[in-house]
């Protein structure tokens, strides 16, 4: 099975799904804006990509100057933060039998599918 963590509006996001699909898996999507992850459930996600939490955030979103920017926070601070503010979260993560991974080009999926 994999999940992908997706925004429907961003090209990225809409890429990477497209070659899972061209792969022929027929992905879990988590449109994750609307339906926002629990802290934990940040934490395991970035976690398992391997990535530090600041790897792991869009840092031309509002609450990233408001909230992180310039200041010393803590992985645990930012999962909480990305959980509240899911804008926050870099995209596409996708996760599966192979890993996990934040899939930026969209064509490191493919060491996933």
């Amino acid at each position: 099975m994999v999940t992908i963590y997706h925004n429907p509006k961003c090209s990225k996001s809409r890429e990477t799904l497209a070659l899972i699909k061209e792969a022929g898996i027929e992905p879990t999507i988590v449109e994750y804006l609307k339906n926002p992850l629990s802290k934990e459930q940040v934490a395991q996600l970035i976690q398992q990509s391997g990535l530090s939490a600041l790897d792991s955030i869009r840092t031309d979103v509002e609450p990233y100057q408001q909230f992180i920017q310039g200041k010393e926070i803590s992985d645990d601070e930012i999962f909480a933060l990305i959980a509240e503010y899911p804008a926050l979260l870099n995209r596409p993560f996708v996760s599966g039998s192979k890993g996990t991974k934040l899939c930026r080009p969209p064509e490191l999926v493919k060491g996933l599918i």
